[in-house]
């Protein structure tokens, strides 16, 4: 009986640890027969370890399958008695899924027949296989249908070896996804699948086990935005997201761009006839319980006498003008949501005034009018806010923005950063907070996803940097408390009609970001993101706990997970204690080391510290020229000019394109050469050649490459007579700063070797010449390879005290113990005092 409980409480923990992971992006991606045979994945699920059960055993796990109609292995038993090997086979029928369990080279041993629309909606299922080995049987399980195989003469006891993918001779495999495998007997071993990267893959405790060939680890897409695709319009374009269709639709008065995010299909309409509303900002909804697109301007600046209000059937996109209806004023970057019957706008800026109306357009009576009768706290004017709607409450939610409390855009603007709700039924509003800010000012994106679990997600960026970045920030509801989760998103803000949304998809559990930049207030590209929900941290990301020791015993595995789950709760006590008692800057405090965007710099110029950033002959900002690709494959060959000879067309190619073969290589490869060739073409001083096999770039005295130059400096060892140029460099921010992808790690690892001790002695020497300023300047820029250097603090707060800057020594100390706290689970040693005397 002791052995029952024992056992079942561990089965609960590990349940509870399983739910607990199941609420992040765990599991494994195989690619299957879209790629080459030598890029298909193959998980060998217990390596080298032999395991034996005995009289039953489960594998469990839940199953994601790609829509693509293929045919293929998923799981392979060997059970190493008589040379029998169990296999699943899958088959993409049409309307329906047929799953095989076969004894292979013998015999079909079932047939499950499922339907494809039921478990494609479900976009996970749950899998399991069980070995009846006394009663010598077979089970598999689908979601809740079962299928059993008897009569299988059984041995008593196996050491199986499980495989999924490709392995051995089995070479068809189709697209799919696992996540929370356990193998269960007598003993469970449970794979979260929380890994990020490697080829080793631990059990719960963090034990190593198996190994995995050509992984695809899905916690990365909760952290790294992908990129689907992009489309281009000549003429104003607008786009949205429809739910119901889990399409992303992007239009102009000409045609319809459509792309399923499901599927990844994208589909263009032609119109018949042409949208009867003269777009000039391109703002739209969708109502779709209609299942219509409609499109509006709320104001023209000039004598127009036709429709500002039409629809679009979804069904047979035909085009009915709807009003001929304009407001007082245009509204740029206003906020929006939709009822059952009414379309609703806040805010915007339009004619040098900002505005804190409500006006909605009544689908039936098809008119605009002003909301007016509301109570409660007062909502300043503002645009850029963030609008988002609980429909189930008729609550609406006013996330930041700016603006200021006379709405004349001459007073000068005020960023906001507090949450507002509003009861649509009783027409009262509630101020829920608004917290301090001690970063770079942002501005949210105009829509927010809530998803009732007491948070809000939408996208920020500084949209006064002609380059600028989104990030994805999730604020809770109940006091501000905030994280930044992801990676960053480019988005070129120059023109005041670029604008971003922010979407989720229920069924695909995903975040969508669609990014539409202006060049010239007629034309514009429209950019399509996803990210896997729920999204993570940077620390998050690489979280896994590993050890190489072997299993952990039983008593330890329940008070840890014991200790865990308690620490965790009286953490979540005391954080929401704290939260409610205080509500100060110091509890409020954000860490991020953002780099410093100078208003200017020279032309002719490439700059990696920070934000990356290139400069043409006249001082033109054209970072834009530089796609993704064109970045990585040009730190690449800058990275191997600077120390070797340059980069080998094998070795760029590897790391580039490690998933095509080789002739698509060459010719993307030689396009994308091209590419970067014609854009450094902007510059003078710079060349990019090809000889003996290598790629190099070969930087002349006119190009002027901070990183290089930053090199040159250390190396002349002349530093006395170039200290304060050497702190503008690296004070930029941290090197390529926002270039997550690991193809740079190497690159960011040799740079940071070099600059630590050059950092670290020219700190030193520049307080000793008591050049305070720059000492604080080096001293940032070492905290951007080592966030806890206490030598770096030492530095900066006791030139700070000399500068006289006592309050901002006391915020960098302060900060710097938060920062050490998240890092390290205790409080800092020293104290302010200590370090300043």
């Amino acid at each position: 009986m002791f052995a029952f409980t024992k056992m079942y409480l561990l089965a609960s923990l590990i349940s509870g640890f399983i739910l607990l992971q199941s609420l992040f992006n765990g599991g494994l991606k195989f690619h299957g027969n879209e790629q080459a045979i030598n890029q298909r994945t193959s998980y060998t699920v217990f390596g080298e370890h032999d395991t034996k059960f005995s009289n039953q055993f489960d594998i469990d796990f839940s199953l994601s399958l790609s829509p693509v109609e293929e045919i293929g292995y998923i799981l392979r038993i060997k059970t190493g008695v008589n040379n029998r090997i169990f296999n699943i086979f899958y088959d993409n029928q049409g309307n329906h899924i047929v799953f095989k369990f076969n004894e292979e080279g013998k015999t079909n041993l079932i047939v499950a027949r499922m339907d494809k629309a039921q478990l494609f909606n479900q976009q996970w299922f749950d899998m399991k296989v069980s070995f009846d080995l006394i009663g010598d049987s077979i089970t598999l399980t689908i979601g809740n249908e079962t299928f059993t195989a008897k009569n299988l003469q059984l041995q008593d006891s196996y050491h199986p070896k499980i495989l999924f993918g490709k392995s051995d001779h089995i070479i068809d495999v189709p697209a799919f996804s696992i996540k929370n495998l356990s193998i269960i007997g007598k003993e469970t071993y449970h794979f979260p699948l929380y890994e990020n990267k490697g080829n080793i893959v631990h059990d719960i405790n963090g034990t190593p086990y198996g190994n995995v060939i050509n992984p695809d680890w899905l916690k990365n897409y909760a952290y790294y935005w992908k990129h689907l695709t992009s489309f281009k319009s000549a003429s104003v374009a607008g786009a949205n997201y429809n739910p119901q269709k889990e399409e992303i639709y992007y239009y102009n008065r000409d045609s319809l761009w459509t792309y399923n995010v499901r599927s990844g299909s994208t589909r263009t309409v032609i119109f018949d006839q042409k949208c009867p509303v003269e777009l000039i900002l391109g703002t739209n909804f969708i109502d779709s319980v209609q299942n219509k697109l409609y499109t509006y301007e709320v104001y023209y600046d000039f004598a127009y006498q036709g429709p500002t209000v039409a629809s679009l059937n979804l069904d047979t996109y035909q085009w009915t003008e709807e009003s001929h209806q304009q407001l007082p004023t245009q509204l740029h970057h206003h906020g929006s949501f939709i009822d059952s019957s009414r379309y609703s706008i806040f805010g915007g800026f339009g004619n040098m005034k900002y505005s804190k109306n409500f006006f909605s357009f009544d689908l039936k009576k098809k008119e605009w009018e002003l909301n007016e009768g509301f109570t409660g706290d007062v909502i300043t004017p503002r645009y850029f806010s963030s609008v988002g709607y609980q429909p189930e409450k008729n609550n609406l939610y006013i996330l930041g923005g700016m603006g200021n409390e006379s709405g004349d855009q001459s007073v000068g603007r005020k960023y906001y950063y507090d949450l507002y709700q509003v009861d649509m039924d009783t027409k009262h509003v509630t101020k829920l907070w608004e917290i301090p800010w001690k970063n770079d000012n942002v501005v949210p994106v105009r829509g927010m996803v809530i998803l009732n679990d007491s948070s809000l997600y939408t996208l920020c960026y500084p949209e006064h940097f002609s380059d600028s970045f989104l990030h994805l920030y999730r604020f809770s509801l109940k006091d501000g408390s905030f994280e930044i989760l992801g990676d960053s998103i480019p988005i070129r803000s120059d023109k005041i009609t670029t604008n971003a949304n922010l979407y989720f998809d229920k069924g695909l559990n995903n975040l969508y970001a669609v990014v539409q930049e202006f060049e010239d207030d007629i034309s514009s590209d429209l950019k399509i993101y996803s990210l896997a929900f729920p999204a993570i941290t940077r620390e998050e990301l690489s979280d896994f706990p590993t050890k190489q020791q072997g299993k952990i015993p039983l008593w330890i595995l329940l008070f840890g997970i014991g200790a865990i789950c308690l620490g965790w709760w009286m953490y979540k006590k005391l954080k929401s204690k704290s939260t409610d008692a205080i509500k100060s800057p110091k509890e409020e405090v954000e860490i991020i080391h953002t780099p410093r965007t100078p208003q200017s710099e020279p032309p002719n110029s490439i700059h990696l510290f920070g934000n990356f950033m290139v400069r043409d002959v006249n001082g033109k900002d054209i970072t834009y020229m530089f796609s993704t690709q064109l970045k990585q494959v040009f730190c690449l060959i800058l990275q191997y000019s600077l120390s070797e000879d340059g980069i080998t067309s094998q070795h760029l190619s590897n790391l580039l394109w490690p998933d095509k073969p080789a002739d698509k290589v060459k010719n993307s490869r030689g396009v994308t050469i091209n590419n970067l060739r014609k854009t450094l073409g902007e510059l003078n001083g710079i060349e990019l050649v090809h000889e003996k096999g290598h790629y190099k770039i070969i930087l002349h005295e006119k190009a002027y490459c901070d990183y290089a130059r930053c090199l040159q400096l250390i190396a002349t060892h002349k530093m006395d007579e170039h200290r304060d140029e050497f702190a503008r460099i690296v004070s930029r921010g941290k090197f390529l700063y926002l270039l997550d992808d690991p193809l740079f790690d190497l690159f960011k690892e040799e740079a940071e070797t070099k600059l630590e001790p050059a950092l670290i002695l020219e700190m030193e020497k520049s307080f000793t010449h008591e050049s305070f300023t720059t000492t604080i300047s080096l001293a940032e820029a070492l905290f951007n390879i080592d966030p806890l250097n206490e030598t770096a603090l030492a530095y900066q707060l006791k030139a700070m005290q000399k500068l006289n800057m006592i309050e901002d020594s006391k915020l960098a100390y302060r900060t710097f113990g938060i920062e050490y706290k998240h890092a390290t689970g205790k409080d800092f040693h020293r104290s302010y005092q200590s370090i300043i005397s």
